[in-house]
């Protein structure tokens, strides 16, 4: 068995680590003896994205997105959005999260029209949500707890219908508001969690690859792997997340 990864835009969005995702996948999959190509796949270029079997999106800041929207849209868009409906399994970031949506709104009301593959939208807000927080995935996403460190502006509204990729436990998530975080739409898990996220978050890396290799071959299901450092670091950060607020005068 093989994966065929593209990582897509890696030279401008890559804020926080976000590469690290790219290289926990891979060694997962390698320490279980499955194949795990990467291609590097930047602005200007025009590979055919249908070869690929898992698309990694990182987080940029606001003037890399404006960078490569117009490679975004003319070059690569359609191929991106038919292997989103395809079923292929995207891993999209903060600033690669929102790039999925159909705009972005800034503070001052200047729209940057992205994909529109997911049906949400963001609007940048003037107080950035920053800082370690935990999540709970949904149950079609493994169900387990997810910790990271969120740094944005843009507050996201999802679509009607639309299922998040979890619920918020401490922190802000999607938009501060309705304790909702990420995306999942049919095998696209996106999420404000840099970190980088897989890292620290072993059992929702296996989501991820258990996903991709079931929608190549069929069914899959993955031995498991010695994650005690692993585990240690996500229940370390975890505990620090979800400790009691201090308070005045307690």
């Amino acid at each position: 068995m093989e994966l065929k990864v593209c990582h897509l835009y890696p030279d401008v969005l890559n804020l926080y680590g976000d590469r690290g995702n790219i290289m926990c996948m891979k060694k997962r999959l390698e320490w279980r003896g499955i194949g795990c190509s990467v291609d590097n796949v930047g602005i200007g270029e025009k590979n055919d994205l249908t070869a690929y079997d898992l698309f990694f999106i990182g987080g940029g800041q606001d003037f890399d997105q404006e960078i490569l929207l117009e490679d975004l849209r003319l070059r690569k868009g359609g191929q991106i959005r038919d292997a989103l409906e395809d079923g292929k399994v995207f891993l999209c970031i903060c600033g690669g999260y929102q790039m999925m949506g159909h705009y972005y709104k800034t503070p001052d009301g200047h729209y940057c029209q992205f994909l529109g593959a997911i049906d949400f939208y963001t609007v940048g807000g003037e107080k950035r949500m920053i800082g370690n927080y935990a999540y709970r995935l949904g149950q079609e996403s493994g169900g387990e707890t997810v910790v990271g460190f969120e740094n944005h502006s843009g507050r996201t509204h999802l679509g009607k219908g639309l299922r998040p990729l979890g619920t918020v436990l401490r922190g802000f998530g999607n938009n501060g508001e309705d304790r909702t975080e990420g995306v999942r739409y049919k095998n696209a898990f996106c999420t404000y969690s840099h970190g980088p996220v897989l890292p620290k978050n072993p059992a929702f890396a296996d989501v991820i690859l258990e996903t991709a290799l079931s929608r190549k071959y069929g069914s899959c299901s993955l031995e498991p792997l010695k994650d005690g450092f692993e585990r240690l670091a996500h229940d370390t950060v975890l505990r620090q997340v979800l400790r009691p607020l201090w308070l005045p005068g307690k």
